[in-house]
């Protein structure tokens, strides 16, 4: 974004502390409703129009999978993503089938993710957020609710990871399927293997994960990952 000319804050605390990111927040919409401003942020709670774009995600699976799909699992922070699959999957034709939404979370996150496997109706906010996975550090509930809500209709539960699996299926995403991304993007994988490893899913049932973001999002991710990697250089003669 900086490369584009973007003007960046950081605010201290955002994301980690609930009292923080909701005066953050206030202030952001605020902001979003001066003449000429938009305020776009992935939950429904402050953008609900871009999100509605968002759901066409759900479309395009029902187009390529039809009935055949059983499971899509979706990362979660403030929930909006998978809450879009889900109301997506609504508005498809029931002959393409309704696949269950399984909501994701680190569990340094755990806004709705334990609260939906629990069998409760309302999220809980982190105080304090204690994942590392960038992206999905959102303490407040945003559209927690409404997940859970969305989720247990469609028949989903409700997955914590832990941030060393994540980071190990971003590893294993880029160097086994070809596919760079962010910490963030992996948390989907990431549920998905535990849930079959645990027995929760049929391991020959159709699963999609969605895997949001690219890696350049999460430089010190890609440092983690290539830590202990060396390049050495040589001569002409020692190559091969």
């Amino acid at each position: 974004m900086l490369a584009y000319g973007a003007e960046l804050f950081r605010i201290r605390g955002f994301g980690l502390d609930p009292e923080i990111t909701t005066r953050t927040f206030s202030r952001l919409r605020e902001l979003g409703n001066r003449a000429g401003w938009s305020l776009e942020v992935s939950a429904y709670a402050v953008s609900p129009d871009g999100m509605s774009g968002v759901e066409t995600i759900a479309f395009e699976l029902a187009e390529v999978f039809g009935p055949k799909l059983d499971h899509v699992f979706a990362p979660a922070g403030g929930g909006g993503l998978c809450l879009a699959i889900a109301r997506g999957f609504e508005k498809c034709d029931p002959s393409d089938g309704s696949p269950t939404i399984q909501c994701v979370q680190p569990v340094g996150n755990d806004t709705m993710a334990g609260p939906l496997r629990e069998g409760r109706d309302h999220g809980r906010k982190a105080d304090p957020c204690l994942t590392k996975i960038s992206g999905l550090q959102v303490p407040n509930l945003l559209d927690a609710n409404d997940v859970i809500a969305a989720c247990r209709k469609g028949g989903g539960t409700g997955h914590l990871v832990e941030d060393a699996l994540v980071f190990e299926c971003q590893r294993r995403l880029a160097q086994e399927e070809g596919i760079f991304a962010e910490p963030a993007g992996a948390v989907a994988l990431a549920g998905a293997l535990q849930a079959a490893e645990r027995g929760e899913i049929d391991r020959n049932s159709s699963v999609v994960c969605l895997v949001t973001g690219s890696g350049f999002k999460d430089d010190a991710s890609v440092d983690r990952m290539i830590a202990n990697v060396e390049a050495p250089l040589i001569e002409l003669e020692e190559f091969g």
